[in-house]
């Protein structure tokens, strides 16, 4: 198919690479904006989201040092060796990934801050959160023309995105506290703003990428970005599902409302899990329709 780059191996330890970086990333960058914007939630939520930012972050430098390696044994095609061959791992350290590398880095060591209490530790996660965000328009599809809007509006996306995955794992655990409810329906209303602009964003930045509707159905990177927009939808449809009748289920007292809202989380967990899937086979096996 045009625009698929040859699958072996290492392109599959790639992609399962850059997802759980992509995850990681996006738990890192959540976990502060989710303490921001919801500063009176219980302790014990706050603080499950500053662990999952933390861990995240950990796991992000060790995947980020992975993605070294794996890249230098693409480009090398020398296997095992090449990941390792210092001459090979230069040339990565000085491609885009490197500087990349260097803000990100930057990024999630800042994360780490929000262990400090009060608002230098959370400005500092804060900042650090951006500079994440920034780090992923040094690389991949964001760096064709217009690269200023390109880079701005995948910022953004990286950002939206952030805000919702990583307020997953505090919401689970807040269903089961005395003022879930109270959280969940603030955080609808939040999220109201930021689907619309990951929707938003995310059209538009396809539609530069693709160029037209045909590209969709005649390029590899057209059929992934079907596939990912596939399970955007089923999990869009999921979280309507949850603010219109599961929230107020559980606001009202019903029996099975705590059971029905922690299944549907993770299953909005399962899904983001397939959309990262998809958006690194994107970014590591496909080429975009505009530049074939």
């Amino acid at each position: 198919m045009e625009g698929l780059a040859p699958i072996d191996g290492w392109a599959i330890a790639a992609i399962f690479a850059k997802a759980a970086g992509y995850c990681a990333a996006f738990l890192a960058i959540g976990g502060p904006l989710f303490i921001a914007a919801f500063p009176d939630a219980s302790n014990d939520v706050r603080r499950l989201a500053l662990k999952v930012a933390v861990i995240a972050s950990l796991i992000g430098i060790a995947v980020l040092a992975l993605r070294f390696g794996i890249r230098a044994a693409r480009i090398s095609g020398m296997g095992l060796s090449g990941a390792v061959d210092p001459m090979m791992l230069g040339f990565v350290w000085d491609s885009p990934l490197g500087s990349a590398a260097v803000l990100r880095g930057l990024g999630w060591l800042l994360v780490l801050a929000v262990l400090i209490e009060g608002v230098m530790g959370l400005g500092m996660g804060l900042l650090g959160a951006l500079l994440i965000a920034v780090s992923y328009t040094l690389v991949g599809h964001s760096l064709g023309d217009p690269r200023w809007l390109l880079a701005s509006l995948l910022a953004l996306h990286l950002l939206a995105a952030a805000f919702w995955i990583g307020a997953l794992i505090p919401l689970w655990h807040a269903v089961s506290q005395p003022d879930g409810a109270s959280l969940l329906h603030r955080f609808g209303h939040i999220a109201n703003f930021t689907v619309a602009l990951l929707v938003a964003v995310g059209v538009i930045f396809a539609w530069l990428m693709t160029g037209s509707v045909a590209a969709l159905l005649t390029t590899a990177y057209g059929w992934t970005l079907l596939a990912k927009l596939c399970v955007v939808s089923g999990l869009m449809g999921l979280a309507a599902f949850n603010k219109w009748r599961l929230v107020p289920a559980l606001a009202s007292g019903a029996p099975s409302a705590k059971l029905c809202l922690r299944h549907s989380i993770r299953v909005e967990a399962l899904a983001v899990l397939l959309i990262l899937t998809a958006t690194a086979t994107l970014t590591s096996i496909t080429t975009p329709p505009v530049n074939l």
